[in-house]
């Protein structure tokens, strides 16, 4: 693999690699010094940027005793070339790749676009029970590790990043779950609306035809490295670095920032939908 600038791929090869070494108890200089090489060259391997051979990650991987499976998978992706990275959990749920919850910890700003649904990352723990049983993607004997994993990932909700969610006013009056739940869900929103890091802000029915129908997506942002644009269907997510795709979605959240209410307005909406309820 030759070097290159960190992508979504490199830096999953990367953790991967990273997981193999602390398996083994040994520091990163100490591996560097028994593998022969460098400690930069093996700093470069784990950040994403590649400078090894194929011959090279594997023997690292020999010596850290990495099981078959894993083995192949970051062989898999050290293979890996192109603009885009298709993620498919071997459990069919999307929301659990593990590719997905590291970029998300990685990344320093954070945008998102829903249409139907409240965002995942602010949706409460009786909101993902009832999206997560009505989805039918996910096995019932699955369901309740499903929603842990997904609650967990509001854990970076956290002042040292930015968030703004935009979504459409039609997945305000989604009543997922029931009244209660639907309620608490709008009650959070205003809650979460009121932290100087996140915002939130209302597209309107009166909109009509707009960019953001194409369909929903969410934009990453790193100190570090370029862009990152997730995408997720039923059965996998897809992650885009390449600048020009990164461009055609930063367009679209400009046009969303456009026609979107501002933050107060967004909290009137919210609050109106809620008042309605009682």
């Amino acid at each position: 693999m030759p070097k290159r600038s960190s992508s979504v791929v490199g830096r999953e090869f990367g953790n991967g690699v990273r997981a193999a070494i602390e398996s083994t108890g040994l520091t990163q200089r100490r591996l560097a010094e028994l593998l022969g090489w460098q400690e930069a060259k093996l700093s470069d391997m784990l950040s994403g940027k590649g400078g090894v051979t194929e011959l090279e990650v594997a023997t690292l991987l020999a010596y850290c005793r990495v099981p078959l499976v894993e083995r192949d998978r970051l062989l898999a992706l050290f293979r890996e070339v192109g603009s885009f990275y298709v993620q498919i959990p071997e459990d069919g749920l999307p929301d659990q790749a593990r590719t997905l919850i590291n970029q998300e910890r990685e990344a320093n700003e954070i945008t998102d676009w829903s249409m139907i649904v409240v965002p995942g990352l602010i949706q409460i723990r009786e909101y993902i029970e009832a999206v997560t049983a009505k989805a039918r993607t996910v096995p019932p004997e699955k369901i309740p590790a499903t929603v842990e994993a997904r609650v967990a990932r509001a854990e970076i909700l956290e002042y040292s990043r930015t968030f703004t969610f935009y979504l459409h006013e039609q997945a305000l009056l989604l009543p997922v779950g029931g009244e209660e739940v639907w309620r608490e869900q709008l009650a959070h929103l205003l809650r979460l609306s009121v932290r100087k890091y996140i915002t939130i802000r209302i597209v309107p029915r009166s909109a009509g035809m707009h960019a953001g129908a194409a369909g929903d997506f969410r934009l990453m942002k790193f100190p570090k490295y370029p862009p990152v644009v997730y995408l997720e269907s039923v059965k996998c997510g897809l992650f885009f670095d390449d600048k020009e795709t990164v461009e055609v979605y930063e367009n679209i959240l400009k046009d969303l920032a456009a026609i979107a209410l501002s933050e107060e307005e967004s909290r009137a909406v919210i609050n109106s939908i809620l008042e309605g309820l009682q």
